[in-house]
């Protein structure tokens, strides 16, 4: 789409139709709904273990192909389709953290060989899905027929509700569980303290199989929800986990809520830039907010300073 479409000319400079604005807003939203999901995951993982799982971009994308691989092939109903696409990501997730994350662990390896060991992994079922599903983009339908709702001449899509109100759902529901839960409360202890959680009689290698598979779970919902409005294929990984990544710095890296609002901010500041300077910028506004953070305030928004 044109950067400058629907515009208006203010004190002699070219600005976009405030219309056109908020609905670059409001869709900035939806994918940053997305964005602060796969941050969330991060912060499970890391807080659980310390290991920046840099395979959560592949959960992602596996989510949307898995569900488009049940719907087509197998002829499955969405609900099904996606349900059984969550729960086999799930399954993969653990897969990871037995063979490659615990794997290293019992050898004490650094946390940089397992961190660049989960990036390995992605790599290679990256080109096993390529293998297997070929190169080609795929999307399905979104979760309701209905027309896109207006609003003051500002469409809303089903599907972008869908994802807002499924993500603040999964949010909620995991506030609850780690505050209420005997499971959550064991992995806040392992958060804490792995040594001290172990001594209380908390085990701690099944509370890293539990985090790796919610997270994969997190990342599969968030690829499910986004691949209708975009589309999914073997190499959308690694982009959604950069942004999941700046998310988590940008709330501030172990602070799930944090890392969601962090996702929003983002997703926002990438289609401000896209309004603003074309895009070619989101990318770049992207890495410049992960920059900011970086070296004004390297803790985040929430997170505590060390």
């Amino acid at each position: 789409m044109p950067i400058w479409v629907a515009s208006t000319l203010v004190a002699g400079r070219v600005m976009p139709d405030p219309i056109f604005l908020i609905q670059a807003i409001v869709s900035g939203l939806g994918t940053g709904f997305i964005y602060g999901l796969i941050g969330i995951g991060f912060c499970v993982i890391y807080n659980a273990s310390g290991i920046v799982n840099f395979a959560q971009g592949l959960f992602v994308m596996l989510g949307g192909m898995l569900t488009h691989a049940l719907l087509t092939r197998a002829g499955l109903p969405l609900p099904v389709a996606a349900l059984l696409a969550i729960v086999l990501v799930a399954g993969l997730g653990i897969v990871v953290d037995r063979l490659v994350v615990q794997a290293l662990w019992r050898r004490n390896a650094t946390m940089f060989v397992m961190i660049l060991a989960t990036l390995a992994a992605q790599i290679v079922v990256e080109r096993l899905t390529l293998l297997v599903a070929g190169d080609q983009p795929k999307t399905f339908a979104g979760f309701s027929d209905s027309p896109p709702w207006k609003l003051g001449g500002v469409a809303l899509s089903p599907q972008l509700l869908w994802i807002a109100a499924i993500s603040l759902a999964l949010v909620a529901g995991l506030a609850l569980f780690f505050a209420r839960t005997r499971t959550g409360r064991a992995m806040r202890a392992c958060a804490i303290n792995r040594e001290a959680a172990a001594l209380q009689g908390i085990p701690v290698s099944r509370m890293l199989a539990i985090s790796f598979a919610l997270s994969a779970a997190l990342g599969a919902v968030a690829g499910i929800l986004i691949t209708p409005t975009q589309y999914t294929a073997f190499n959308v990984g690694v982009p959604f986990a950069i942004s999941g990544f700046i998310a988590a710095i940008v709330g501030g890296f172990g602070n799930a809520a944090g890392a969601f609002v962090g996702g929003l901010m983002l997703g926002v500041a990438q289609a401000l830039a896209i309004v603003f300077l074309g895009a070619g910028f989101k990318n770049v506004a992207a890495l410049s907010i992960l920059l900011v953070f970086l070296l004004l305030r390297p803790a985040g928004l929430f997170g505590k300073h060390r």
